[in-house]
């Protein structure tokens, strides 16, 4: 694509604002500027879109918005009259734009014929995938970029099953904006009229309670909750997102008594003021959640990301401090306790399973499977883990208790095909609380797991790897270590290389080949001879590569010293 020339066509378009035009002109002359903002279309995968926000080809702003809902509405519309008829659901989060861009795609939607349901406010991401299941909608949409930085926004694309839109229905949008010129191509209604006239509805609180009454039905001891509601207390952040209304209101209903929300971060604010980042995988973003813990002498501190589907936790240790439980700890904590939670009270079905993302600890496995229950993986994404329940579940070859992934994302019951931040709070809420009254910290709880399962550790290393520079070095990085795979790494010999492209394992002390079940992602894996795995892939919506260590030790010091030796590998990539 001529870059220049997209720049120029862009000044010239009549639709743009007088400050959007403002904006171009103000990096006249800085080729570079020019070339990142139009070098190509912002790329559209399974995962939707996700940029800076700016005027641009390749940034999120209103065109490319009303562009890539365009080319989705096409694709609905060539599914048929009775697929148009069912409609698309559209949310929206906390950040700035976000509401404006989803009342565009709304807009877009409905000038296409397509019925509409349109939240009226912001709202978590999982209500969202609810209420295309809910109604019955063809499609959804999602205006978030989850936990990126304040000058991201994003579009979230759903198909039917309330899962994120499935790799050829993306290649089809894709194909698409390809086609379609990314003004003349859009149709377009006014916003008013088309509520007036029924093309979009509005969606409220009678969405809300039905959303909440399937979130409650995943309490499976409430008993235990109301034993220790006079004295169990929590503190809460949503991180100026969209958890700051429903999250509060499930744990209430669960019975919890002091549940405590840090002020500064219950604003609704798509700057963040509070956090450099608002990643609950970051320690540093829940430093007021702490302040008001100690102040409280809470012993569970519990923080949504800002469209609400990941969740993270934190908890008090023996000196009074408050220390992060990852996403990988988090989550094997969850199906722990779920396991015996179900037993307990009666609710476990017949041929229980859980379902894991292949970058997600081992350690989940062993208790699945010292429990009973089948442990699947799948890529990373909750597509992908939904796909997979589906499928399980449809050939009657087990029933789904939870799925997760290592980046603080679960997924409880069958009323939501993505990650819930909603469930998820009110079930690490009980479990807390049950623990509570075993006279016992979470901390505690974690601890108690690594003797009883074995001491498992697990580190993600992310190269960062920006601009038109960084997607070279990404792809040659993969391409090295696909075509000269280590036959060593840190000092051990690598015993299975595996590339989840073409679904090729390879015994690396012989070279002879085989396949396995899952193929079609640029994913490596390296199964060493100490039992540790190394996983490489790029990410699908930031500039870098990730790279998953997994591994075990005899004890806490011994899997830390492993993690520390692999890291030194890792540290040599980028240079």
């Amino acid at each position: 694509m001529d870059f220049m020339k997209e720049y120029e066509k862009w000044l010239a378009s009549p639709v743009l604002s007088p400050e959007e035009h403002e904006e171009l002109e103000a990096i006249r002359g800085d080729a570079k500027e020019i070339e990142s903002r139009f070098y190509d279309q912002l790329a559209f995968g399974t995962a939707g879109l996700r940029g800076t926000m700016g005027v641009g080809l390749n940034r999120m702003n209103i065109h490319v918005i009303r562009h890539a809902t365009q080319a989705f509405a096409q694709v609905i519309l060539e599914e048929g009259p009775e697929a148009v008829q069912r409609g698309v659901a559209v949310c929206f989060d906390c950040r700035n734009n976000s509401d404006r861009f989803a009342r565009e795609a709304a807009c877009v939607m409905a000038a296409n014929g397509i019925p509409v349901r349109l939240f009226e406010a912001l709202r978590p991401t999982p209500e969202l995938s609810f209420a295309v299941r809910e109604y019955g909608c063809i499609a959804g949409i999602n205006v978030t970029a989850s936990h990126n930085p304040k000058e991201y926004n994003g579009y979230k694309v759903y198909w039917q099953d309330g899962a994120q839109l499935p790799p050829k229905h993306a290649d089809e949008v894709a194909k698409k904006m390809r086609e379609l010129d990314v003004f003349d191509c859009v149709k377009l209604v006014d916003y008013d009229l088309a509520v007036s006239e029924g093309l979009i509805t509005l969606m409220g609180k009678e969405t809300d309670e039905k959303f909440l009454s399937n979130v409650m039905a995943q309490v499976n001891d409430k008993a235990v909750v109301e034993q220790v509601a006079d004295t169990f207390k929590m503190v809460y952040t949503p991180f100026h997102g969209t958890g700051y209304q429903l999250i509060p209101e499930a744990l209430k209903r669960l019975g919890l008594k002091h549940v405590i929300c840090v002020p500064e971060q219950m604003v609704v604010d798509g700057n963040f003021p509070t956090v450099v980042s608002p990643n609950p995988e970051n320690p540093e973003g829940f430093y007021l959640a702490v302040e008001l813990a100690k102040a409280n002498n809470a012993d569970f501190i519990l923080g949504s990301d800002p469209d609400a589907d990941r969740v993270g936790i934190m908890v008090k240790t023996g000196d009074g401090e408050f220390k992060v439980i990852s996403g990988n700890q988090t989550g094997v904590l969850l199906l722990d306790y779920l396991i015996g939670a179900k037993r307990r009270t009666g609710k476990m079905p017949e041929n229980p399973v859980a379902l894991k993302t292949i970058v997600t600890t081992e350690m989940a496995r062993k208790v699945a499977e010292e429990n009973g229950l089948q442990c699947y993986d799948t890529f990373t994404g909750f597509k992908f883990l939904a796909e997979k329940k589906d499928k399980l579940e449809a050939a009657g070859e087990g029933k789904v208790i939870f799925a997760y992934e290592e980046s603080y994302g679960y997924m409880l019951g069958d009323y939501v095909r993505d990650k819930d931040a909603v469930s998820a709070s009110v079930e690490l809420s009980e479990m807390a609380a049950w623990y509570a009254a075993q006279g016992m910290t979470l901390y505690d709880a974690i601890q108690a797991l690594y003797k009883k399962y074995g001491y498992f550790a697990e580190k993600t290393y992310n190269l960062v790897m920006p601009g038109l520079d960084g997607l070279k070095d990404m792809a040659n990085l993969m391409k090295s270590l696909r075509e000269n795979p280590p036959a060593e790494i840190s000092g051990v010999k690598a015993v299975t290389f595996k590339d989840y492209a073409d679904g090729s394992v390879v015994d690396c002390a012989t070279g002879a080949k085989s396949t396995m079940e899952l193929s079609g992602s640029n994913v490596l894996r390296f199964e060493m001879a100490d039992g540790t795995s190394v996983i490489v892939r790029p990410s699908g919506t930031e500039p870098k590569i990730k790279v998953y260590i997994l591994t075990q030790g005899k004890d806490a010091a011994d899997a830390q010293a492993n993690l520390d030796k692999y890291g030194q590998w890792v540290d040599g990539l980028q240079k």
